[in-house]
């Protein structure tokens, strides 16, 4: 369950940053700010929804999960495919936060 928030908290995130670069690097109209606003809101909030005793750890588990969404976004909302490089540090930025996930700690 905690991957499925983290992958809506990624793309909530991804859609509300694109809106601002739409606007600012694209020549988008302002209105763009408006969806990304709450977007981004809505990213914050699914993070609150992680099981973790610290927001440190929720947000650094995190990372490794928004870097694969990136990618996930750069191929399928920007029609560039990742490379061999980008899967291989995605792969090793999930194994990371994988790590960090493992409910028991001494």
């Amino acid at each position: 369950m905690v991957y499925l928030i983290y992958g809506a908290a990624a793309l909530a995130e991804i859609a509300g940053c694109f809106a601002f670069w739409a606007w600012l690097r694209l020549d988008r109209s302002a209105w763009w700010m408006m969806p990304g606003v709450a977007s981004l809101a809505l990213f914050a909030y699914l993070l609150t929804l992680v099981p973790a005793e610290a927001a440190g750890r929720a947000y650094a588990a995190y990372g490794g999960i928004y870097i694969v969404m990136s990618l996930a976004w750069l191929w399928l909302a920007e029609g560039q495919r990742p490379d061999r490089f980008d899967i291989g540090g995605a792969l090793i930025c999930l194994v990371g936060a994988s790590i960090i996930l493992l409910p028991s700690r001494g």
